[in-house]
């Protein structure tokens, strides 16, 4: 029996400076938080980011100035906190390149990336301006003879990081509640890291009536890491941190990124050595 799980520290010496990482959940829903936070207690830099809809992970990357390039359809919190300020400074300053899209055509670039080939048709992009403000996405001419048609680029990141409720040591991973696209991604993916609240018998996921969101022939590594989302939320376990979040929201220097980060360090590490049983 492969036993794949291993501490968040080990996990992270996965990823590398430079990697493109692609981070599951949505906005501020099951984010893999507790591995961000090791990536910049690592330093891993000039990552280029793909999220289909993003806020606390790539706002924090962006403050810690890890960040190279964010390809997303949308990076900022929900209403109540209002936009991405890290993120936003650092596309309008030049320091991070914002590879904009629509949520659509980041799956479809994903979807495209699944499938092995290398772009994939997408036509809403004739009815906008995201077509000339992207290199990924181009118009050709349809070879069957319809006319042009617009295509975005496939994306196939280096390393996933996907946070779930439930996976085995083998990494079969269950996602409860939305499952946004991180299955997508998963398949698109060249690695794929699983950081999950709790690690449970590999019986109990052969005899489950809940099918396996991600096998774990597909699976690196597993972090057992509860409360690995947290601030975010993370459906049947825990709501959002509105006071770490409202807190988080006031701060303007990396000095204080890395701090919050260090605030964290204990619960983050700890959790993660723990060997399942």
């Amino acid at each position: 029996m492969i036993n794949k799980i291993i501490s968040l520290e080990e996990a992270c010496n996965i990823v590398n400076s430079g990697d493109m990482v692609a981070f599951g959940g949505n906005v501020l829903h099951r984010a893999p938080m507790a591995f961000t936070r090791e990536l910049i207690r690592q330093n891993k830099g000039d990552l280029k980011v793909v999220k289909t809809a993003g806020a606390h992970e790539v706002d924090i990357l962006c403050g810690a100035g890890l960040v190279q390039s964010v390809d997303a359809g949308f990076i900022s919190y929900e209403s109540e906190y209002g936009l991405a300020n890290f993120y936003r400074k650092s596309v309008q300053d030049g320091v991070v390149k914002g590879n904009e899209h629509a949520c659509y055509t980041v799956i479809c670039a994903l979807r495209a990336g699944a499938y092995g080939v290398p772009f994939m048709p997408v036509k809403g992009l004739m009815y906008g301006d995201l077509l000339v403000k992207n290199d990924y996405f181009k118009m050709v001419e349809d070879p069957f003879g319809s006319g042009p048609i617009t295509i975005v680029k496939a994306l196939n990141p280096d390393v996933a990081i996907i946070h779930v409720q439930e996976c085995d040591e083998k990494g079969n991973a269950i996602i409860y509640g939305p499952k946004f696209d991180d299955v997508l991604m998963s398949r698109a993916a060249k690695k794929v890291i699983i950081t999950t609240e709790q690690i449970v018998n590999e019986n109990k996921i052969k005899m489950s009536n809940i099918d396996v969101d991600i096998p774990g022939f597909l699976v690196e590594a597993v972090v057992h890491i509860p409360r690995g989302a947290d601030p975010c939320s993370c459906d049947k376990k825990y709501d959002i941190n509105r006071n770490v979040l409202s807190e988080f929201k006031k701060f303007k220097s990396k000095e204080e990124v890395i701090k919050y980060v260090e605030a964290y360090e204990k619960h983050d590490r700890l959790s993660s050595n723990r060997r399942y049983v």
